[in-house]
């Protein structure tokens, strides 16, 4: 019995659990370590798994997009204690 090229097999399920989380960079580790790839293979191998799900894709489209958010708010909050605490100091 002959053994199916990588790309033809599915990923495993730890990498695909991954995936419906929206941790992308998380399922290339998991499939790196899982199957001994680089970083390239690996990567290739998800965004082609990734592109064939137009449902998973959007989904970490999603998940991209509330991270963006949430870095944004923390870079406004950072900005307004900045604000706060100079004008304390720059006051006395």
């Amino acid at each position: 019995m002959t053994e199916a090229p990588r790309e033809e097999v599915g990923l495993p399920p730890p990498v695909l659990d991954a995936l419906r989380k929206g941790k992308k960079i998380e399922a290339i580790k998991l499939l790196r370590l899982e199957r001994n790839l680089g970083l390239k293979e690996a990567k290739d191998l998800v965004d082609d798994h990734v592109r064939r799900d137009p449902l998973l894709q959007r989904s970490l489209e999603q998940a991209q997009a509330e991270t963006k958010r949430g870095c944004l708010l923390w870079l406004v909050g950072l900005l307004a204690l900045g604000a706060v605490v100079y004008y304390l100091l720059a006051g006395k």
